[in-house]
């Protein structure tokens, strides 16, 4: 069984204040991660081997942009300083 078989994807937003490396102006930028929430329950035509990773899943969230254009200067920069993934407290 594919492992995105125990989640729900969805895709959120959240702010992060970041550094634009060319004019040094700090700003708030909302970012957009992909949300892999854990589902309640395995599905049935799952087998113990599967069960087995499916009480080892946990949901956790995946950083999508890699590059953001700065809010004064317009130019991309790369984002740096944030993980590009986290896990979820259920």
């Amino acid at each position: 069984m594919d492992e995105k078989a125990f989640y729900k994807e969805s895709e959120v937003t959240k702010p992060a204040k970041l550094n634009c490396s060319y004019c040094r102006t700090v700003d708030e930028y909302q970012l957009r991660w992909l949300q892999r929430k854990k589902i309640a329950a395995l599905p049935r035509h799952a087998d113990e081997r599967d069960r087995a990773k499916f009480a080892k899943a946990q949901s956790y969230l995946v950083l999508l942009d890699d590059k953001i254009s700065c809010k004064k200067c317009r130019r991309m920069f790369e984002i740096s300083g944030i993980k590009t993934t986290a896990f979820l407290t259920d």
